[in-house]
């Protein structure tokens, strides 16, 4: 009878992911001739090639790829029976691995994790913030549990819960010259450079997509990763940004920016939960949905733009 065992699909599944020997390896916590080893003893086994090593890296077979897509369910099923059976008091105790990016997390996390403590002292909250791409590779890893980012997240095997819609202002030097109406953003962009997170960032896509823009010499973003250099730069009169609602309290506190509000429908994002499809607790992520939308509904920031 043929026997594969569960190391042997968590090692392809990491190989399949980063079609990298090395990086599966340091991500398997192996040496790389061993994970090699194992990888040629599962293709003995099965009697068929899954991988083929290339100069430019590690590609998939057909059947490689078979493999990887449905040996991964198995692993998921796995990881969502284990949490049945172990936790099922999660909501209350144990540890949670909680992923969030970095445009939510200092603005949403302040007001949810004191709420969060309180209610469930005993839960062992371990946090990641990173970008969202890593943070779904580790979510269908296994590494991570549930995240809190922008939706919509096209990804097969995750569910999505939508907490709360996030609207755009734009964040222009106090100084600026904006009499009537608020510009279209072609007008607008005419005479002020459009600065934005670096590359990688969902925010930044989304403010492009706004935008209508995407290689434009009015774009720049110098390299930033957090929303509080690029509104320090605004305040310095380096040009103008798309400012996240839930940021405004936090982020024009001490810097000399001025709001505008834009005229309905306004640009913005949705921010919301996402797990992997059918695990058993669904029912205890989309509870912490509710503690987060109370928190913020709590500490919801007085923000008074001007209008459009």
């Amino acid at each position: 009878m043929l026997e594969v065992s569960t190391r042997q699909l968590s090692y392809f599944d990491a190989l399949a992911r980063h079609l990298h020997f090395g990086r599966a390896a340091d991500e398997s916590a192996i040496s790389q001739p061993a994970l090699s080893m194992q990888i040629a003893e599962l293709e003995a086994k099965l009697g068929v090639r899954l991988v083929e090593r290339t100069r430019q890296g590690v590609l998939l077979t057909q059947d490689g790829q078979e493999f990887a897509l449905r040996g991964r369910r198995i692993l998921d099923e796995m990881r969502d029976l284990v949490d049945t059976m172990q936790k099922r008091d999660r909501l209350s105790r144990g540890p949670l691995r909680f992923g969030v990016i970095p445009s939510v997390a200092p603005y949403v996390l302040p007001r949810f994790l004191p709420g969060l403590r309180q209610a469930h002292p005993e839960l062992e909250l371990q946090l990641r913030e990173t970008l969202t791409r890593p943070l779904v590779e580790e979510l269908r890893a296994g590494q991570l549990d549930v995240l809190l980012l922008a939706l919509p997240l096209a990804e097969k095997g995750v569910e999505t819960l939508p907490l709360f819609h996030d609207r755009f202002l734009l964040a222009a030097p106090k100084a600026a010259p904006f009499a009537g109406p608020l510009y279209t953003v072609d007008e607008l962009l005419k005479r002020e450079t459009l600065l934005l997170l670096e590359e990688g960032h969902c925010l930044r896509d989304q403010a492009l997509d706004f935008c209508k823009l995407r290689r434009d010499p009015r774009v720049d973003t110098f390299g930033v990763s957090t929303i509080s250099t690029v509104v320090q730069m605004v305040a310095n009169g380096h040009g103008v940004t798309l400012l996240p609602e839930i940021a405004v309290e936090l982020e024009t506190r001490n810097s000399d920016i001025r709001l505008l509000r834009f005229a309905e429908p306004q640009p913005g994002r949705e921010i919301g939960l996402a797990w992997r499809a059918h695990s058993p607790l669904a029912p205890v992520y989309a509870e912490y949905g509710r503690l987060i939308l109370e928190s913020m509904s709590a500490a919801k920031p007085e923000t008074n733009p001007s209008p459009a």
